[in-house]
C-alpha cells in the first residue's frame, strides 16, 4: 500500500513552491491548510515542524520541511518522474539549488526589509552584495534552457519559483534573462495546476 503524502501549507506562502513540485511528481496527496500565527503555532503542527512554518510534507512516517529539501526529496523518492539530476547534472543541480536557498533567499529578504549591508561588512555576509547575487543568478539561467542544461529538473522548480515570485513582487531585478527563463518554465502544466489549486485555496480560506 502506498504511504500517504500529506502537504501542509498556506496559499500565501513558500508552500506554492512545494505545491508545484507535488504537481510535477503527479502522486496523490492530501492538503492541510494552516493559518499564520494560529494553526501553524498549534501543538499539533509544531509536532510536524517545530518552527511553526509552512510548507512541510509528511510521507508515511517521514517528515520533510524546507522548500529546497522538499523538492529534492520528492525528486529522489519518485525517480520515474526524472526530476532528480543525472550524474553529469549533479554539480549544476546542487550548486544552483543551494545558491537559491542560501545567498539568493538571504539577499532578497534583506533587501525587502530595507537592510543594506555596509560595504566594509560584505565579507561577513554569506550572501555578499545584492548586485553580485543578481549577476550570479543571471549566470544560472543563461546559456542553457534550464538550470542543469537542456532538461527540466527539481532545481528549476526551486530556482524558478524564487524568480517568478521576485518578478511578481519586484524583489528581484527585471532582467531579460529572468523574464525569459521564467516564461519558459511557467508554461508547464504542473505549474499551472499548482497555481490554480493555490488560488482556489486562497479564496476558500478568505471565505471561511
Amino acid at each position: 500500500m502506498t504511504e500517504e503524502l500529506v502537504f501542509y501549507t498556506n496559499p500565501m506562502s513558500r508552500g506554492r513552491i512545494a505545491r508545484w513540485m507535488l504537481e510535477e511528481i503527479g502522486q496523490p496527496y492530501r492538503t492541510e491548510l494552516l493559518t499564520f500565527g494560529e494553526t501553524m503555532k498549534a501543538p499539533e503542527y509544531l509536532a510536524v515542524n517545530p518552527m511553526g512554518k509552512v510548507p512541510a510534507i509528511r510521507h508515511g512516517d517521514t517528515i520533510v520541511t524546507e522548500c529546497a529539501a522538499i523538492c529534492a526529496y520528492l525528486a529522489e523518492t519518485f525517480p520515474e518522474k526524472t526530476l532528480a539530476p543525472r550524474p553529469e547534472e549533479r554539480a549544476r543541480y546542487y550548486r544552483w539549488m543551494f545558491f537559491a536557498a542560501g545567498p539568493l533567499e538571504s539577499a532578497v529578504t534583506m533587501k525587502a526589509l530595507g537592510f543594506e549591508i555596509p560595504q566594509e561588512r560584505l565579507r561577513m555576509a554569506g550572501c555578499g552584495g545584492f548586485g553580485d547575487v543578481m549577476n550570479t543568478l543571471e549566470k544560472a539561467v543563461s546559456g542553457s534552457t534550464y538550470v542543469t542544461g537542456e532538461r527540466f529538473t527539481a532545481a528549476d522548480v526551486y530556482v524558478g519559483s524564487h524568480i517568478g515570485w521576485g518578478l511578481g513582487f519586484g524583489s528581484i531585478e527585471k532582467r531579460q534573462a529572468f523574464v525569459d527563463y521564467f516564461g519558459r518554465i511557467s508554461e508547464r502544466e504542473a505549474y499551472k495546476r499548482a497555481n490554480a489549486l493555490d488560488d482556489e485555496a486562497g479564496k476558500t480560506m478568505q471565505a471561511a
